[in-house]
C-alpha cells in the first residue's frame, strides 16, 4: 500500500511516499480504508525528532493518529461495528491507504470523511485541557491560538458548558472567533492589555506556543491557572505542559453527541492529497490555521 514515511527526522522534505506492507486489525482493533488524516502539530513535531529523547522511534516511521474511513477489518473481541461502517477515530501511520484504530466511533451523517478526520485529537485536547486548567461554569477562560482546531474545539466545549470565553488570534480571524461565540481580540503588541479590558480572566490556555506564557501568567495570576500544549518552556515558570492524551472514546462519544445536536463544527480549513503531506506539514507550521488541515487519500 502507499504511506507517507520519513527515514530520518528533519524538515517536512524528509516525508515522502513509499511503498510498505498493509497492517491488519488485531485483537480490539479495526483496519480502516483511509478515506482522509488529520494533520496535527504532534505529527510535524515527531518528523522533526522533537520527541526523541523521550520517545524514541525506530527508522523509516510513518506518521498519522486521526483517521477517517470505512472499516474493512474487525479485530478478534470488537462488537457494535461491521466491515462497511463509516467510521472516524484515533490510530497509528494514518497517512496511508489504510491503517488500524484503537480507538473509533461511527461517523455522524452528513459529516464528510475529510471533516470527521479532523475531530479525534482536537477533541480530546479540547476536554483535557478544559478540565485540567479548573475553569468552572460562570467563569472566564482566555484561549491564546483561539482560531486552529483545538482552538476551536475549545471554544465551542466551553461555551457549551456555560464558560465565557476571549480568544486571541490573526486579524484575519476576528469574525471567526467571534463566530465561535467568544470575545476576539489579536495577539500583537498590546494584546494584554486588550484582554484586561475585556474582563477578568480565570485561566487561561496556550494553545499554539507563540511565547505568551509571561502574559498569560500576568493576567490570571496563578501558574496553576495557566495550561500549555505548545510551549515546552512551561516548566520554567511553574506552567503545566498537557502534553499527554486522555480519553479518546470519551471524546469521540462527546465529540458525536454535540455534532449531533449542532453544537460542535470544525472546519476543514485546506485539503491535500495524501502524496502531498510535506506542504502540508509546512504550511502546518506557519500556525496560520482556521479550523484543520487534512490529507485525502
Amino acid at each position: 500500500m502507499k504511506a507517507m514515511r520519513f527515514a530520518e527526522y528533519g524538515g517536512p522534505e524528509v516525508l515522502t511516499p513509499a511503498e510498505v506492507a498493509e497492517p491488519h486489525a488485531g485483537p480490539g482493533r479495526i483496519r480502516i480504508a483511509v478515506r482522509a488524516a488529520g494533520v496535527n502539530p504532534h505529527d510535524w513535531r515527531l518528523r522533526a525528532g522533537q520527541f526523541r529523547r523521550i520517545r524514541p522511534i525506530q527508522l523509516p516511521a510513518g506518521v498519522g493518529q486521526d483517521a477517517s474511513g470505512v472499516v474493512d477489518e474487525v479485530g478478534d473481541g470488537v462488537t457494535g461495528i461491521e466491515v462497511g461502517d463509516p467510521v472516524f477515530g484515533r490510530g497509528s501511520n494514518t497517512y496511508a491507504e489504510f491503517a488500524v484504530l484503537t480507538s473509533w466511533a461511527r461517523k455522524p451523517d452528513g459529516l464528510s470523511f475529510a471533516e470527521a478526520a479532523g475531530y479525534p485529537s482536537v477533541v480530546e485536547t479540547a476536554i483535557r485541557v478544559i478540565h485540567l486548567v479548573g475553569v468552572q461554569p460562570g467563569q472566564t477562560l482566555l484561549v491564546s491560538g483561539a482560531a486552529g482546531g483545538v482552538g476551536s474545539a475549545v471554544l465551542q466545549i466551553a461555551r457549551e458548558r456555560g464558560i465565557t470565553v476571549i480568544g486571541t488570534a490573526g486579524a484575519a480571524n476576528q469574525d471567526y472567533v467571534r463566530g465561535l461565540g467568544a470575545l476576539a481580540t489579536t495577539y500583537d503588541a498590546g494584546w494584554v492589555e486588550r484582554v484586561r479590558r475585556l474582563g477578568r480572566v480565570d485561566a487561561a490556555l496556550d494553545l499554539n506556543g507563540a511565547g505568551v506564557l509571561r502574559g498569560l501568567l500576568d493576567l490570571t495570576g496563578d501558574p496553576d491557572k495557566v495550561i500549555t500544549i505548545a510551549d515546552l518552556e512551561a516548566p520554567m515558570l511553574g506552567i503545566r505542559f498537557a502534553g499527554i492524551g486522555g480519553s479518546m472514546p470519551e471524546a469521540l462519544a462527546t465529540a458525536v453527541d454535540l455534532i449531533a445536536r449542532g453544537k460542535l463544527h470544525i472546519p476543514v480549513d485546506r485539503s491535500y492529497p495524501l502524496a502531498e503531506a510535506a506542504s502540508a506539514h509546512a504550511d502546518s507550521q506557519t500556525g496560520h490555521t482556521r479550523g484543520r488541515r487534512v490529507l485525502l487519500v
